[in-house]
């Protein structure tokens, strides 16, 4: 290695992207093309970033797979950033095997890390926990060690577990003011900032009032029959019954929650669950079946009576019933979520990551779109999406898969 790829090395891993550039910036051999992409890709021109990466892991000879191997690991990381999360995954495995089998410990762990934070991002947490167990931040350089409590303090997060996500985030400040990078000292005091924020709301007898991620995990173990409208369930003493996929059934469930201890008018919940301001007697009989079909669901519960005027929900060993509000409502609360992060998604991207058909997100997105919620960037096959943040809020419970049990 030449005195300028190592003084240009030692600059990125410092995070001074600018001053390894000066060292590489004319070059074109292999080492010299993979820097510039690493420096392209911390200032912000990822598609830049990973054409240089792949033409210098093309470059390499087929002698220096440790080298290439560092290249898949450099453009996995461009991909991520990019939320292209279509490639399969069996590449970095590879890459972190062949990195190990070379010493590279340090890059071994980073592609197990990227491999973490990319299942974090689709919502698989037994994933992420998986590949993260494989990791022991102990002994790390204090950006990597960084990176890696930060992982493990979103895992936490999305599993509702505040008080170890609080101390991995602590430990993650320490080790970024070690690094000295101010763009990853700047992160970890973003996520520190979000466990203050309110993540939720919630609703009783009428009452609405912000939660914390903090109070959100005190309310589900207090023992409170609570309908929580941010994973789409009914969740008491220690038992849970999704609704997500049975949508009728959870805005019935819901309206009648937010009532109690008072009834709901049939006409009431035939307008909210059907859409329909004139019911029939058809609209009453399907009202009759979808009743009895939510009873025979949450029966461990609670159960539903029926009044004079309508049905009125009945908690079976809870003293009260609460509604978990999202901070955002309707159909699409997900969708901006995950758009809300500051980073451009593509549709197909949000498709894996919400688990649904890409069409079914093109539509969503194009609804969004109108309504000026998101913006699109870029043309054709590069269009990503984004959306401004949620100024007062955190949206860690409308992410796929954000509580246990999702």
């Amino acid at each position: 290695m030449d005195a300028l790829i190592a003084a240009s090395a030692r600059a990125l891993s410092a995070g001074d992207a600018l001053g390894a550039l000066k060292g590489v910036a004319l070059r074109e051999d292999p080492p010299a093309l993979a820097l510039r992409g690493i420096a392209m890709a911390q200032l912000g021109e990822l598609a830049r970033a990973r054409d240089l990466l792949r033409r210098a892991a093309r470059a390499f000879g087929p002698r220096e797979e440790l080298a290439r191997a560092r290249c898949v690991l450099a453009e996995a990381e461009v991909a991520l950033a990019m939320r292209e999360l279509g490639d399969p995954p069996r590449l970095l495995a590879a890459a972190a095997v062949t990195l190990e089998k070379h010493g590279d410990r340090s890059n071994a762990l980073h592609a197990r890390l990227l491999t973490a934070r990319r299942f974090l991002l689709l919502g698989r947490l037994a994933d992420a926990l998986a590949a993260l167990e494989t990791v022991d931040p102990r002994g790390l350089p204090p950006a990597l060690a960084a990176v890696a409590e930060l992982t493990s303090a979103e895992l936490a997060l999305r599993s509702l577990r505040s008080a170890p996500a609080r101390a991995a985030l602590a430990r993650a400040h320490q080790a970024a003011y070690r690094s000295g990078i101010p763009s990853l000292i700047a992160e970890v005091a973003e996520a520190r900032a979000a466990l203050d924020r309110p993540a939720a709301r919630r609703i009783a007898s009428g009452a609405e009032q912000p939660l914390r991620l903090d109070e959100v995990e005190a309310l589900l173990a207090s023992g409170a029959l609570v309908l929580d409208a941010c994973r789409r369930g009914l969740a008491g003493a220690g038992a849970w019954q999704p609704l997500a996929r049975r949508p009728i059934l959870f805005s019935l469930a819901r309206s009648l929650a937010e009532a109690w201890p008072q009834d709901v008018e049939r006409d009431a919940l035939i307008a909210t669950a059907f859409r329909t301001r004139r019911p029939d007697e058809t609209h009453r009989a399907r009202l009759r079946v979808e009743i009895g079909r939510l009873r025979a669901l949450v029966k461990h519960l609670a159960g539903i009576e029926a009044t004079p005027r309508g049905f009125v929900l009945q908690p079976r060993g809870a003293s009260q019933v609460v509604v978990l509000a999202p901070p955002i409502d309707g159909e699409q609360a997900s969708l901006v979520a995950l758009l809300s992060d500051g980073t451009a998604w593509s549709t197909s991207a949000l498709a894996l990551a919400l688990g649904d058909s890409q069409r079914t997100v093109q539509r969503a997105v194009a609804e969004l779109e109108a309504a000026g919620q998101v913006r699109g960037v870029g043309q054709a096959r590069a269009r990503r999406w984004v959306a401004a943040p949620l100024a007062g809020f955190t949206t860690v419970l409308l992410l796929p898969a954000s509580l246990p049990g999702a």
